[in-house]
């Protein structure tokens, strides 16, 4: 009898399971997202829509399913079309669901959802992103349509950038004649041109005189290997020499090329790295197309040292995951313009990225996103993943070897990598790993280990929701088991730098974007209060917690970083919340990075408080270093704008010991009113010896594929370079405002042709070639004929006439173009690769 239920169980379940099994095929489906009105009753709000078409041969059902996205905007929850709400689910997380006035989509057919979200739209970035489909009968499983388009914005849409305005901006820039440029970037100290030339080929004698420099030696020789080919048998009379010199510092070094040998001198590895960087530098573009027997370079004389010592790049990987190789390709150009320290942001809500081996389940666990309600097993879909593992910018994370082998080549091109893990606040993946840990070991009667590593406590009743939307995303500081997990992280880290043999001078604990409301109904803060009399409210945890991190890292010799909250104290001025600098922190030697002065939001002097206050503070200023920020205002300029519009020309014209003096325009590229920056802290002369230097930072909640990546790094990371390793330019201190001016435009003029004639061209073809970004051609119309300009000098504009998009067999710009109907305008690299179109004004239509 007992073996018969069992069988009609079994048999139930399957029927079940037959039936929960959805009945319409989500990939007949294409959904459809438009624009209806970009400023929808003048309100600063959008009226979208998604255009749902069925392709198939049944009819989709008036309800019994969902439409989950992600977005990072939000949205009134009742459809103005009537047929649908649209609700948050967590985080960027969002679900449409049909009522009683959605009607069934018959086969041919489409239905229109039309929802007001609480933001104008500016760019596709601006879209929903990674749509899919639940069938409430079978609610644990995802589909993607069978397409998702999103439409263009309408270009009459106004205060975008057009042809016109960008051909008004490239106005002041010079074209100088490549034999006139520095062949040196950054733009090193000491530069000097002198008379004659050096042949560089397969060959040529290298020397050291200084056993120190045989790593340097060995690369350089490799390098000439993979360059120009095996040796002939002869040799050259050309000599290369490696010499020790005292006197350079870190990082400095000199080169001297004469037309016979070449001299690099350093006091150290690093410093001779960087020379032997230069003189690769001085070899032409065109060493990188093919292989060549030779090439020639110029005579100079340089001598060079950096400005600042810390040169950093941060890279989210856990928003959207950037696999192993990219990396390594992030870390060769890193060291070819002399970046040292690459800042991996390892650790977030939407994913943990590196593997612990002592806590399997931080991988295991919340490397993963899918279609999730509970993230018992994985995380949910966010920034777009989708609702399975198949999308390799939602799952993925780095193994201990593949870490250690980005450690290792870090190392050898001197980088350190400093890692982050976000603490206290965007910690979700790490509290669903541990809870997940948790649950595994009650499950098998182990709850004392369970507890051991938890990072929530049960009974924690505190509602809130953080910038992005979450409400279970913030670590319990007052428990115990908290300290635990740092400390067990701290140290499985420490043995992977050391099985690498790479420093790890510092560990990023986060800091940033804890929102109100936090830990007030824990019981493990009321517990905590009863023992610590000090905690007298939440915002004393603050305090706790990073005291107690700090004293894990220094008994391990590792500085504290993190980003400025982390040196922040709460307090109240004339009864209003307010920040200033903790005085309990100053002398602990903690490293805070600083991205917060938005114009016009009150903090634009935050970095010059805490550096005047004692803090080592690293720039890492949203205005002007902030990588993800999208370049212009324009529909095809992908990228967030809430901090700034920000193109190269922001890394380039940064002054980073007062960044007030020339900024001009607030985040919408407005003019901006000066009077905002009255009362402001100036940085002070001490506050200046705690600048210890700059950081541009991706951000990747945008970044879903190794050539975006590229497109919003590259080449803005060259201009970061500049800044952070030239000394400063003379018009940074220029007091005559036209003067400066003009002095920054020839230095603008100098810098654009350098990259358009020798870095650009050598990013095409290096490493097979880089996705840099190629900028739109300035267009204007002009007593009947059209004229193009383009910001990097020594690319090629090509044109069209029929409407159609430019390539690289279209005819090449060489002067004003004389033709009627839609004439298209395109900038290609030294590879035949285009960027975005420009279509030019035509009678009374609008440019785009």
């Amino acid at each position: 009898m007992r073996r018969f239920i069992i069988l009609m169980v079994i048999a139930f379940a399957n029927v079940t399971a037959f039936a929960a099994a959805p009945v319409f095929n989500a990939k007949n489906l294409t959904l459809t997202w438009e624009v209806v009105d970009y400023n929808y009753k003048n309100k600063q709000q959008s009226l979208t829509a998604l255009i749902i078409t069925n392709n198939g041969t049944e009819t989709l059902p008036a309800g019994g399913w969902k439409i989950y996205f992600n977005s990072s905007r939000n949205f009134m929850a009742d459809a103005v079309s009537g047929n649908a709400k649209i609700l948050p689910v967590n985080g960027d997380l969002y679900s449409i669901t049909p009522n009683q006035n959605f009607t069934a989509i018959k086969p041919g057919e489409s239905a229109r959802i039309e929802y007001i979200c609480e933001n104008i739209v500016v760019n596709y970035t601006d879209a929903i992103e990674g749509p899919y489909f639940v069938w409430d009968a079978a609610p644990d499983k995802g589909y993607l349509p069978g397409n998702f388009i999103i439409k263009p914005l309408d270009p009459k849409y106004p205060g975008l950038v057009t042809p016109e305005v960008i051909y008004n901006q490239n106005k002041t820039i010079i074209d100088i004649p490549a034999g006139q440029l520095s062949k040196i970037v950054p733009l090193p100290l000491s530069y000097q041109e002198t008379e004659g030339t050096f042949t560089l080929a397969a060959g040529v004698k290298l020397t050291a005189t200084d056993a120190r420099f045989t790593k340097e030696l060995k690369k350089l020789d490799t390098w000439l290997l993979s360059t120009f080919g095996v040796p002939p048998a002869t040799g050259s009379a050309n000599t290369i020499t490696l010499g020790y010199k005292v006197g350079f510092g870190k990082e400095g070094y000199e080169l001297s090329v004469k037309p016979n040998a070449i001299q690099i001198n350093a006091s150290t590895e690093a410093g001779m790295f960087y020379g032997i960087q230069s003189l690769k530098n001085l070899c032409p573009p065109t060493v990188y197309t093919d292989k060549q027997k030779s090439v020639t370079l110029p005579c100079v004389e340089v001598k060079d040292s950096p400005r600042f010592g810390y040169r950093a790049v941060m890279l989210d990987v856990a928003r959207n995951f950037q696999n192993k190789k990219q990396v390594l390709r992030l870390l060769d150009l890193m060291g070819a313009y002399k970046l040292n320290v690459l800042h991996m942001h390892l650790t977030d809500d939407e994913g943990w990225r590196i593997e612990i081996p002592s806590l399997p389940e931080l991988t295991s666990v919340a490397s993963k996103r899918g279609h999730t309600l509970d993230s018992k097993n994985f995380l949910p879909a966010s920034h777009g993943s989708g609702p399975d593992f198949s999308n390799p910018a939602g799952t993925g994370f780095y193994s201990v070897a593949d870490y250690i082998e980005i450690l290792k080549y870090a190392n050898e091109r001197h980088i350190t990598v400093m890692p982050e893990i976000e603490t206290p606040g965007h910690a979700r993946g790490a509290i669903k790993a541990m809870q997940a840990r948790y649950n595994r070991l009650v499950a098998a009667g182990k709850k004392a280990e369970a507890s051991k590593y938890l990072l929530y406590d049960a009974g924690d009743q505190s509602a809130y929701r953080s910038v992005q939307y979450w409400n279970d995303n913030v670590i319990d500081v007052s428990l115990p088991s908290t300290y635990t997990f740092v400390e067990r992280v701290v140290d499985d880290l420490v043995a992977m730098y050391k099985q690498a043999g790479a420093p790890l001078p510092a560990i990023h604990f986060g800091g940033d974007e804890v929102p109100a409301h936090v830990w007030e109904k824990s019981p493990a803060y009321e517990a905590l209060r009863k023992t610590h009399p000090e905690i007298k409210n939440t915002g004393d945890l603050w305090y706790y917690f990073y005291g107690r991190v700090n004293s894990i890292l220094k008994k391990k010799n590792i500085t504290l970083a993190g980003w400025e909250e982390m040196a922040l104290r709460k307090t109240t001025l004339d009864g209003h919340p307010t920040y200033l600098p903790n005085p309990q922190f100053v002398n602990e030697g903690m490293q805070v990075d600083v991205w917060n002065n938005v114009l016009g939001d009150g903090q634009e002097d935050l970095a010059y408080k805490l550096a005047n206050a004692g803090y080592k503070t690293v720039l890492t200023c949203v205005t002007n270093l902030y990588f993800d920020m999208a370049t212009y205002k324009s529909w095809d300029e992908p990228g967030y704008y809430w901090g700034a519009f920000l193109g190269i020309d922001k890394f380039f014209s940064f002054i980073p010991f007062d960044y007030f003096k020339n900024t001009d325009v607030d985040k919408n590229g407005k003019p901006i009113d000066r009077r905002m920056f009255v009362g402001k802290q100036r940085l002070t002369d001490y506050g200046k010896e705690n600048i210890i230097g700059l950081q541009g930072a991706l951000w990747a909640e945008t970044v879903k594929t190794p050539q975006q990546m590229e497109y919003m790094i590259f080449p803005k990371l060259i201009a970061l370079g500049e800044r952070a390793w030239a000394k400063d330019p003379a018009w940074t201190t220029e007091l005559d405002s036209a003067k400066a001016k003009q002095m920054y435009n020839a230095d603008w003029s100098r810098f654009v042709n350098v990259l358009g004639k020798r870095e650009l061209p050598r990013l095409a073809y290096e490493g097979g070639g880089y996705a840099f970004r190629i900028p739109k051609p300035g267009v204007i119309l002009k007593d009947g004929k059209y004229y193009a300009n383009m910001q990097y000098p020594g690319m090629v504009i090509r044109y069209t006439t029929n409407g159609a998009e430019p390539t690289a067999g279209s005819p090449e710009y060489t002067g004003p173009v004389d033709a009627t109907g839609t004439v298209k305008f395109r900038v290609f690299d030294a590879k035949g690769r285009g960027g975005n179109v420009a279509q030019a004004a035509e009678n009374d239509k609008p440019a785009i």
